[in-house]
């Protein structure tokens, strides 16, 4: 699979992913040989370019949820476009609440770990993509961390809006993506707080929550030179921790047209690293929601060699089992004494970050009897040897209270009351 840019499109080429309208209606199938007229769409679209297949390139594996997970991020940027515009006019967004409705419904409910799929970012389109990929990243996090339904909704709605004063800057500035001057960033800076100015005034108008308005709020003005903001309420922090964590998470790992993106791994190890600015409670929820290392994915270790994941560990996805190709023999990075000399350095994927094995493949390898047996082995030792650790960890525990309970200072005790020194007490052996 190649990235190739619009104007490198050539008529014959196989699409290696689908291109849909406004609607959500497929207008080109994957495996579709592009046309003259085909290209033009495309410029029309004002993609930067589009995914090719190689010329005897089969079509990537790609799940049913994965094709629906584009196919809604089309429609909802269409849509957040129209009610961006309304505000930009000063009128009512008539339909974010039911954008806001739809994006929790599809992902602030659900119970299993998603492929999270980014589209492609142009200059001109990049704060509608990115809002509603944040959006949805925010709606799976607060999911899992059991933030009340109220609260996930407004901090949906905060993530549409909290970069609508990027729609104020001029394309020449946008266009220069991450090589920007000092005075070009606080001319952004000024243009995001103008956004929120624009918002604040009218909010019950729009039937904007007032909590979306304070993450917002927390979100531009903590780079403020103009304004600084009170230190937030819990539940406020927790919220804005929450779109801090996927506002980077998205900007690192999707591919717009000034840089291309760095692994799941990457970032998410990015995010952790820097704990002092990223909430690890958020990140390791984000790490919960979303596949990371999923079992099938191709890896780069840190010995220099390669590994095929065959099983995640749901307690920390950066230490699977693995396979390595060089000796085809199993490691579990979960194991500390393994896990000290070898861990995942990175991923392999394709451009569009999918994993490049596909099912058959990957069967080929979790089927067989010996190494599902080996990979249970090690499991149910990892397991066992963790409740003895949590045992030998409480009965310490418990002695040192007991030691401790026997180092009394002397105590005046009223008359008639046997004042005799009392034996020390046994220790306790927790069976």
């Amino acid at each position: 699979m190649l990235f190739v840019k619009t104007a490198d499109l050539k008529p014959g080429m196989r699409l290696a992913k689908p291109i849909y309208n406004k609607m959500g209606v497929l207008l080109y199938e994957r495996d579709t040989k592009l046309t003259v007229q085909g290209i033009n769409s495309i410029e029309n679209f004002g993609l930067i370019g589009i995914f090719i297949l190689e010329p005897a390139e089969p079509l990537p594996p790609l799940s049913r949820e994965d094709l629906e997970f584009e196919q809604f991020q089309t429609i909802y940027m269409f849509k957040l476009k129209e009610n961006m515009d309304y505000l930009e006019k000063e009128q009512v967004p008539a339909t974010l609440p039911s954008l806001v409705a739809d994006i929790y419904s599809h992902y602030g409910v659900i119970d299993h770990k998603l492929n999270f799929i980014q589209t492609l970012r142009s200059s001109a389109d990049f704060t509608y993509k990115h809002a509603i990929s944040v959006a949805i990243l925010c709606a799976l996090i607060s999911n899992e961390m059991h933030i009340a339904r109220e609260e996930q909704a407004a901090l949906i709605t905060a993530a549409l809006l909290y970069d609508f004063g990027y729609l104020y800057v001029p394309q020449s500035v946008l266009d220069k993506g991450d090589d920007l001057a000092e005075s070009d960033r606080e001319f952004i800076q000024m243009n995001l707080e103008r956004g929120y100015e624009a918002l604040r005034p009218r909010y019950e108008e729009c039937d904007l929550p007032k909590l979306s308005l304070e993450i917002i709020q927390q979100i531009i003005f903590s780079k403020s030179k103009t304004l600084k903001i009170k230190k937030p309420a819990e539940n406020l922090r927790i919220l804005t921790e929450i779109l801090k964590v996927s506002d980077k998470f998205d900007r690192l790992t999707a591919m717009n047209i000034n840089h291309p993106p760095v692994s799941e791994v990457a970032a998410t190890t990015f995010l952790m690293q820097n704990c002092h600015t990223y909430s690890l409670k958020v990140v390791t929820a984000l790490a919960q929601c979303i596949h990371i290392l999923p079992t099938g994915a191709c890896v780069d270790l840190s010995d220099g060699e390669k590994a095929l994941v065959l099983m995640e560990n749901p307690e920390d996805f950066r230490h699977p089992m693995i396979l390595k190709f060089s000796n085809n023999m199993l490691y579990d990075l979960s194991d500390p004494i393994i896990g000290d000399s070898l861990h995942v350095t990175d991923i392999m994927k394709t451009m569009d970050n999918r994993i490049a094995i596909d099912e058959e493949t990957l069967k080929h390898f979790v089927t067989d009897r010996y190494i599902q047996e080996t990979a249970d082995k090690f499991r149910r030792a990892k397991l066992e040897s963790a409740r003895i650790r949590q045992q030998m960890k409480a009965q310490e525990e418990m002695e040192t209270l007991l030691d401790s309970a026997s180092i009394l200072p002397d105590i005046v005790l009223p008359d008639g009351e046997d004042s005799t020194p009392k034996p020390p007490r046994k220790k306790m052996k927790l069976v």
